[in-house]
Protein backbone atom coordinates (compact mmCIF):
# COMPACT_ATOMS: atom_id res chain seq x y z
CA UNK A 1 0.00 0.00 0.00
CA UNK A 2 1.54 3.17 -0.98
CA UNK A 3 2.06 6.08 2.06
CA UNK A 4 -0.73 8.53 2.18
CA UNK A 5 0.59 11.83 2.67
CA UNK A 6 -1.50 15.18 2.83
CA UNK A 7 0.67 18.24 2.04
CA UNK A 8 0.66 21.72 3.77
CA UNK A 9 2.24 25.13 2.62
CA UNK A 10 0.98 28.21 2.21
CA UNK A 11 3.16 29.73 -0.95
CA UNK A 12 1.51 27.51 -4.34
CA UNK A 13 4.38 27.37 -5.97
CA UNK A 14 6.21 25.48 -3.28
CA UNK A 15 2.78 23.22 -2.47
CA UNK A 16 2.39 22.12 -6.01
CA UNK A 17 6.33 21.53 -6.11
CA UNK A 18 5.60 19.08 -3.15
CA UNK A 19 2.77 17.00 -4.48
CA UNK A 20 4.82 16.64 -8.29
CA UNK A 21 7.91 15.48 -6.04
CA UNK A 22 5.87 12.74 -4.04
CA UNK A 23 3.14 11.90 -7.36
CA UNK A 24 6.81 10.72 -8.61
CA UNK A 25 6.89 7.94 -6.25
CA UNK A 26 4.67 5.05 -6.69
CA UNK A 27 4.89 4.20 -3.14
CA UNK A 28 3.14 7.65 -2.35
CA UNK A 29 -0.08 9.07 -2.60
CA UNK A 30 -1.06 12.47 -2.33
CA UNK A 31 -4.41 12.57 -0.64
CA UNK A 32 -4.52 16.25 -0.60
CA UNK A 33 -3.05 19.24 -0.66
CA UNK A 34 -3.44 22.38 1.67
CA UNK A 35 -2.61 26.29 1.84
CA UNK A 36 -3.53 26.81 5.41
CA UNK A 37 -3.93 25.29 8.94
CA UNK A 38 -7.97 25.05 8.73
CA UNK A 39 -8.18 22.97 5.63
CA UNK A 40 -5.30 20.48 6.80
CA UNK A 41 -7.24 19.70 9.95
CA UNK A 42 -10.26 19.00 8.02
CA UNK A 43 -8.58 16.90 5.91
CA UNK A 44 -6.48 15.14 8.47
CA UNK A 45 -9.73 14.22 10.15
CA UNK A 46 -11.76 13.09 6.87
CA UNK A 47 -8.94 11.59 4.96
CA UNK A 48 -6.90 10.26 8.01
CA UNK A 49 -3.46 10.22 6.23
CA UNK A 50 -0.59 8.31 7.21
CA UNK A 51 1.99 11.46 7.15
CA UNK A 52 0.93 14.94 7.82
CA UNK A 53 3.81 17.06 5.99
CA UNK A 54 3.21 20.35 7.55
CA UNK A 55 4.99 24.00 7.08
CA UNK A 56 6.25 25.54 10.30
CA UNK A 57 5.73 29.16 9.04
CA UNK A 58 2.00 30.03 7.69
CA UNK A 59 -0.20 33.42 8.11
CA UNK A 60 -2.98 33.23 10.36
CA UNK A 61 -2.38 29.86 12.53
CA UNK A 62 1.11 28.55 11.93
CA UNK A 63 2.19 24.65 11.77
CA UNK A 64 2.46 24.81 15.48
CA UNK A 65 -0.78 25.74 16.12
CA UNK A 66 -2.05 22.86 14.10
CA UNK A 67 0.09 20.61 16.24
CA UNK A 68 -1.39 22.19 19.61
CA UNK A 69 -5.12 21.60 18.08
CA UNK A 70 -4.40 18.39 16.75
CA UNK A 71 -2.82 17.19 20.36
CA UNK A 72 -5.30 19.05 22.32
CA UNK A 73 -8.01 17.12 20.14
CA UNK A 74 -6.28 13.97 19.95
CA UNK A 75 -6.32 13.67 16.01
CA UNK A 76 -3.35 11.32 15.63
CA UNK A 77 -1.35 11.53 12.45
CA UNK A 78 2.46 11.36 11.86
CA UNK A 79 3.52 14.48 11.28
CA UNK A 80 6.41 15.98 9.24
CA UNK A 81 7.96 19.59 10.09
CA UNK A 82 8.70 21.38 6.66
CA UNK A 83 10.45 24.99 7.36
CA UNK A 84 13.34 27.45 6.35
CA UNK A 85 14.41 27.99 10.57
CA UNK A 86 13.22 27.15 13.70
CA UNK A 87 13.66 28.27 17.30
CA UNK A 88 14.84 25.81 20.04
CA UNK A 89 11.99 26.90 21.66
CA UNK A 90 9.83 25.57 18.80
CA UNK A 91 12.10 22.27 18.30
CA UNK A 92 10.92 21.42 21.73
CA UNK A 93 7.47 22.49 21.59
CA UNK A 94 7.00 20.33 18.22
CA UNK A 95 8.67 17.58 19.87
CA UNK A 96 6.25 17.88 22.91
CA UNK A 97 3.26 17.74 20.72
CA UNK A 98 4.47 14.59 18.81
CA UNK A 99 5.66 15.83 15.55
CA UNK A 100 8.18 12.67 14.20
CA UNK A 101 9.98 14.72 11.94
CA UNK A 102 11.69 17.73 11.40
CA UNK A 103 13.26 18.52 7.73
CA UNK A 104 15.04 21.98 6.84
CA UNK A 105 13.53 23.27 3.51
CA UNK A 106 17.06 23.78 2.64
CA UNK A 107 17.48 19.94 2.50
CA UNK A 108 17.55 17.97 -0.73
CA UNK A 109 14.26 16.16 -2.11
CA UNK A 110 15.66 12.91 -1.57
CA UNK A 111 16.05 14.12 2.36
CA UNK A 112 12.37 14.84 2.84
CA UNK A 113 10.91 11.84 0.94
CA UNK A 114 13.24 9.50 3.06
CA UNK A 115 12.00 11.69 6.40
CA UNK A 116 8.49 10.54 5.62
CA UNK A 117 9.63 7.03 5.01
CA UNK A 118 10.72 6.65 8.43
CA UNK A 119 8.02 8.62 10.05
CA UNK A 120 5.61 6.46 8.29
CA UNK A 121 7.52 3.08 9.73
CA UNK A 122 6.68 4.75 13.35
CA UNK A 123 10.56 6.11 13.84
CA UNK A 124 11.89 9.83 14.38
CA UNK A 125 13.45 11.65 12.05
CA UNK A 126 15.19 14.48 14.12
CA UNK A 127 18.64 15.38 14.68
CA UNK A 128 19.30 14.20 17.99
CA UNK A 129 22.08 17.65 17.86
CA UNK A 130 19.03 20.06 17.08
CA UNK A 131 17.25 18.45 19.86
CA UNK A 132 19.91 18.55 22.71
CA UNK A 133 21.06 21.70 21.75
CA UNK A 134 17.57 22.96 22.03
CA UNK A 135 17.18 21.48 25.05
CA UNK A 136 20.31 22.70 26.37
CA UNK A 137 19.40 26.76 25.25
CA UNK A 138 15.96 26.60 27.26
CA UNK A 139 17.60 25.13 30.09
CA UNK A 140 20.07 27.34 30.69
CA UNK A 141 17.63 30.46 30.19
CA UNK A 142 14.94 28.96 32.77
CA UNK A 143 17.71 28.70 34.99
CA UNK A 144 18.80 32.00 34.16
CA UNK A 145 15.37 33.62 34.56
CA UNK A 146 14.91 31.71 38.00
CA UNK A 147 18.26 33.26 39.24
CA UNK A 148 16.94 36.89 38.20
CA UNK A 149 13.58 36.15 39.58
CA UNK A 150 15.60 35.39 42.83
CA UNK A 151 17.54 38.58 43.00
CA UNK A 152 15.42 40.72 41.98
CA UNK A 153 11.97 41.61 43.84
CA UNK A 154 8.23 41.18 42.53
CA UNK A 155 7.93 45.06 42.16
CA UNK A 156 11.59 45.39 40.64
CA UNK A 157 10.61 42.88 38.12
CA UNK A 158 7.22 44.73 37.41
CA UNK A 159 9.39 47.43 36.95
CA UNK A 160 11.91 45.78 34.43
CA UNK A 161 9.23 44.61 32.49
CA UNK A 162 7.42 48.52 32.15
CA UNK A 163 10.77 49.58 31.13
CA UNK A 164 10.94 47.06 28.35
CA UNK A 165 7.41 48.62 27.36
CA UNK A 166 9.10 51.75 26.83
CA UNK A 167 7.50 53.69 29.80
CA UNK A 168 9.32 56.42 30.99
CA UNK A 169 9.87 57.02 34.99
CA UNK A 170 6.73 58.97 35.40
CA UNK A 171 4.46 56.91 33.44
CA UNK A 172 6.17 54.20 35.78
CA UNK A 173 5.33 55.71 38.89
CA UNK A 174 1.72 56.65 37.78
CA UNK A 175 1.01 53.35 36.59
CA UNK A 176 2.22 52.01 40.26
CA UNK A 177 1.35 54.59 42.23
CA UNK A 178 4.61 55.71 43.59
CA UNK A 179 6.53 58.71 43.25
CA UNK A 180 8.87 58.73 40.81
CA UNK A 181 11.89 59.29 43.00
CA UNK A 182 10.74 55.78 44.49
CA UNK A 183 11.29 54.65 40.78
CA UNK A 184 14.66 56.14 40.47
CA UNK A 185 15.75 54.35 43.44
CA UNK A 186 14.31 51.15 42.03
CA UNK A 187 16.08 51.07 39.01
CA UNK A 188 19.28 52.04 40.57
CA UNK A 189 18.84 48.93 42.76
CA UNK A 190 17.94 46.70 39.38
CA UNK A 191 21.49 48.41 37.70
CA UNK A 192 23.66 47.39 40.64
CA UNK A 193 22.35 43.66 40.81
CA UNK A 194 22.48 43.22 36.69
CA UNK A 195 25.65 45.16 36.81
CA UNK A 196 24.62 47.42 34.40
CA UNK A 197 24.61 51.20 33.59
CA UNK A 198 21.13 52.77 31.86
CA UNK A 199 18.31 51.21 30.10
CA UNK A 200 19.99 49.66 27.03
CA UNK A 201 21.89 47.48 28.72
CA UNK A 202 19.00 46.61 31.17
CA UNK A 203 17.25 45.20 28.45
CA UNK A 204 19.41 43.18 27.15
CA UNK A 205 20.18 41.70 30.26
CA UNK A 206 16.18 41.06 31.24
CA UNK A 207 16.63 39.61 27.78
CA UNK A 208 19.02 37.30 28.20
CA UNK A 209 17.66 36.14 31.57
CA UNK A 210 14.50 35.96 30.04
CA UNK A 211 12.74 37.77 32.21
CA UNK A 212 10.83 40.03 29.24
Amino acid sequence: MPIRVVLVDDHPIVLQGLQHLFERHDEFTVVDACADADTALASVRARQPDVLVLDLRMPGRSGLDLLRTMFNEHVACRTVLLTAAISDDQVLEAVKLGAAGLVLKESTPETLLECVRTVHRGEQWIDRDTVTRALSTVLDREAAEKEASRALTPREIEIVRMVAQGLRNRAIAERLSISEGTVKVHLHNIYEKFGVDGRLELLLAAQQKGLI
